[in-house]
């Protein structure tokens, strides 16, 4: 049982990480008024906005990151302590 709340945390993970990076997206593009600086094909981004962009997107990814893992280890705690009440 223990692999598949493992299985669960990584499936969530992954989903609130595309989530976050839908939100970081749609944020930045109300509060700047252009598009994320996501461009691989050119220059018009300023270093100092992908900078920015990168710093925030990295800390949402990051807290994303350890507050799915803080509740799957939860999640994994709560049920082996009530498997072995039962």
């Amino acid at each position: 049982m223990n692999v598949i709340f493992k299985l669960l945390g990584v499936g969530l993970g992954i989903g609130a990480g595309l989530v976050g990076t839908q939100l970081v997206d749609f944020i930045w593009q109300k509060a700047t008024g252009n598009p994320p600086p996501k461009d691989k094909d050119g220059l018009e981004n300023s270093l100092r906005s992908a900078l920015i962009f990168a710093v925030i997107s990295g800390a949402v990814s990051t807290t994303i990151r350890v507050l799915t893992n803080r509740s799957t280890q939860r999640a994994i705690d709560r049920f082996a302590k009530t498997r072995h009440i039962s």
